[in-house]
């Protein structure tokens, strides 16, 4: 696999987090986003703490700031929804800055970004720290299917040349002087993706083909080379361990 397939996402820093073996930051990744769905919305100081524990990792990443807060541009959809709740919402109200609000509604929206950010900003410091490469492989040693494995793989290879086709698409048709309403882009939108979806159906039948005429069997090369020790795996879940502790407080805190 190139490194132009998919590799986007990583950003190199040579940090320590960089170092983990995927497994470990897969793993990790899990025990920390159930820590923090299973937390009580209303216990807020947990949720701090949380985002205490994703800000060491940041920095120990050494991300860029700029680059995460970019990155955390694709929760707007559940940003405006949660905006929404308090809204919509039935039930009691209360009375803020004259607004009439829903009480269940402010906790909804409240529970929503609370723990959509932060799992979003779990999953950008595993994107911007493991290659696409690594992330499969890791998945095959947590003993994912091998099939689901080689559908990702696939996924991530071709997923840069649908894209590159989209685009050469786009571009031949404003060459053409293409220049069309708000009704005329959809139609051609349409179309575009018709004529891509057909166009990606076609190359996946050759490169089907082409695979087995070179002896290919149904199951993919190994891409694993070796496991995570001991310590590799006290590291790399120390802060999950730490976010799972948080998380039984504060559903005893709240019983």
């Amino acid at each position: 696999m190139s490194a132009a397939a998919g590799d986007g996402l990583l950003v190199l820093t040579g940090s320590r987090i960089h170092r983990l073996p995927a497994q470990v930051k897969i793993v990790a990744l899990l025990l920390f986003v159930l820590a923090v769905v299973s937390t009580p919305a209303a216990v807020f100081w947990a949720f701090a703490l949380y985002a205490v524990l994703l800000a060491g990792c940041v920095a120990i990443a050494k991300l860029p700031l700029t680059t995460v807060l970019r990155r955390l541009a694709v929760e707007t959809p559940f940003i405006v929804f949660a905006l929404l709740l308090p809204f919509v919402a039935t039930g009691p109200s209360v009375e803020v800055l004259g607004v009439s609000l829903s009480q269940s509604g402010v906790l909804g929206a409240w529970n929503v970004l609370a723990k959509g950010t932060l799992g979003v900003l779990a999953a950008i410091v595993l994107s911007a720290t493991t290659s696409p490469r690594d992330l499969l492989a890791g998945l095959e040693r947590l003993r994912l299917p091998p099939t689901l494995v080689a559908i990702l793989s696939f996924m991530v290879r071709y997923l840069g040349v649908v894209s590159d086709d989209l685009h050469r698409m786009r571009i031949a048709r404003e060459s053409r002087g293409y220049a069309g309403g708000r009704a005329g882009q959809l139609t051609a939108v349409a179309g575009g993706v018709g004529a891509l979806f057909v166009r990606s159906f076609e190359r996946g039948e050759r490169v089907h083909l082409a695979m087995q005429s070179r002896g290919y069997t149904g199951r993919m090369p190994q891409l694993a080379v070796g496991g995570a020790g001991r310590a590799q795996w006290l590291e790399g879940l120390a802060m999950s361990l730490a976010a799972v502790a948080v998380a039984v407080a504060a559903r005893v805190v709240g019983l």
